[in-house]
């Protein structure tokens, strides 16, 4: 029977007012790799889709990165068995970029007594979250994600470089930061935000980023971890959307090219006590620039001592660890600092109603519950633990880091399936499927032969 009173009920009277032509509603699910899986829905079926449980497959959260069910998890050998699914309340929102009037909702999965999913990734984020729920707190967060625009014109991956405004040339260099290279794909940018405006996602800044055609989108801080994340992996649909409208491929790859910059998954997050004062900073004034206390160091600490154990996480597939090189400021060391752009965990400069740090280990490829799942794991352990962060790196130094969290695939799943630590946050449950899922795939893509196995071998041997 339908809940009048349901708020999905609501929205759905709210948005098709605004929109009675809507010809269907998608309704979408993260899967572990942050990938949106699911299904369209005719207008005579939105309103129980929106008010009532409907069913899908379990095990689509699960499936490998090509889409494919993985031997020993849910959808392999057991009839792939459907499971209770719900729309996400506030998640109703227009497809502007559809050919046709289209909305879209996210939506979760249960288990038949009412209990989350076990694998649902925005299950494990809630489970992790609990531990600092339960001290009062709140975890206020935001993200930025890097991608490259390359052109949709060619089979070969090829990035959109940036021209001398009025000659056509190519501009050489780097060019961080450069106002041209966004004015040269504002009518892009202009949808990415028109599009966020719809959708209600609350897209901020946007930089031209470390390499040619590269640019990385700010998101708004919020007071909801999952709605955070959810924001997340709604932008890049968006900025996948617009760019294809543009003639242009949005890449959120971690590492598309060899000799450029990665696509890095920023986490920024602070957390507020029950009176909304900062956790981590001090009453009073402190030598610390920003003025942050004992308990940002112990958090720091949990990270860092989590981080060989989640890095499987950060960097979920082979192209990850192309990403994970020094001479790349891509952080690879246990270390953390003020103001510091090459260390794992940043303190950004700020006053202390706004102190916070920056986990800058994952890459955009990265799915952002899991991502923010360990984040707050390691904050949490380092809390309880007191956990010491060891020296800082001060501002402006120069540093030469070492490698001390996993550079390849093998070595990171092999981490994670030895952790002692992430099962307790995350699900022992949804640990081993993760450990499974990811080695399956990494087993597949380390005996597949390359080009690269005949141009290195095949005359040599």
């Amino acid at each position: 029977m339908v809940n009048k009173t349901n708020p999905q009920l609501t929205e759905l009277k709210r948005l098709l007012k605004k929109y009675p032509d809507t010809a269907f509603l998608e309704v979408l699910i993260p899967d572990v790799h942050g990938i949106l899986k699911g299904k369209r829905v005719r207008p005579k079926d939105f309103e129980k889709t929106c008010t009532e449980p409907f069913y899908f497959c379990g095990g689509t959260v699960l499936l490998d990165v090509l889409g494919e069910v993985v031997e020993g998890l849910p959808g392999y050998d057991d009839g792939d068995p459907d499971v209770p699914c719900s729309v996400v309340p506030g998640s109703l929102a227009p497809v502007p970029w559809s050919k046709r009037p289209m909305a879209q909702a996210l939506f979760r999965s249960f288990n038949e007594d009412g209990t989350p999913y076990f694998a649902d990734p925005r299950a494990v984020l809630e489970r992790a979250m609990q531990p600092l729920q339960k001290m009062g707190l709140t975890m206020v967060m935001a993200t930025e994600l890097e991608f490259y625009l390359l052109s949709g014109k060619t089979d070969k991956p090829t990035k959109r470089a940036p021209r001398i405004p009025g000659l056509g040339r190519r501009q050489p260099g780097v060019q961080v930061y450069h106002p041209d290279d966004l004015n040269a794909v504002q009518p892009f940018l202009d949808d990415v935000y028109d599009y966020c405006d719809a959708q209600n996602i609350p897209a901020d800044t946007v930089i031209s980023e470390y390499s040619a055609g590269q640019f990385e989108i700010n998101l708004m801080h919020v007071s909801d971890p999952v709605l955070a994340c959810d924001h997340a992996v709604l932008l890049k649909r968006a900025v996948k959307a617009a760019a294809l409208k543009h003639g242009f491929v949005a890449c959120f790859m971690a590492k598309p090219f060899a000799e450029d910059a990665g696509n890095g998954l920023h986490v920024h997050m602070s957390l507020l006590d029950r009176n909304g004062r900062n956790y981590f900073s001090q009453d009073r004034d402190s030598l610390a620039t920003p003025p942050f206390s004992a308990r940002l160091r112990y958090a720091v600490g949990g990270l860092l001592k989590t981080m060989p154990e989640a890095t499987a996480i950060f960097s979920p597939n082979a192209n990850s660890y192309r990403r994970l090189l020094p001479e790349n400021f891509a952080p690879v060391d246990t270390n953390w600092g003020v103001n510091h752009r090459v260390v794992s965990v940043r303190i950004p400069q700020s006053d202390k109603k706004n102190l916070r740090f920056e986990h800058r280990v994952a890459g955009a490829d990265a799915n952002p519950y899991l991502v923010t799942a360990a984040i707050m794991a390691g904050v949490h352990f380092g809390l309880k633990n007191k956990c010491d962060p060891g020296r800082m790196i001060g501002e402006g130094e120069v540093i030469n880091p070492k490698i001390r969290i996993p550079d390849r695939w093998d070595a990171a799943l092999t981490k994670f399936s030895r952790g002692k630590i992430l099962p307790a946050y995350l699900g022992e449950a949804f640990c081993k499927a993760y450990a499974i899922n990811r080695r399956s795939e990494e087993k597949r893509f380390h005996d597949t032969i390359h080009a690269l196995d005949f141009d290195w071998y095949l005359r040599s041997v």
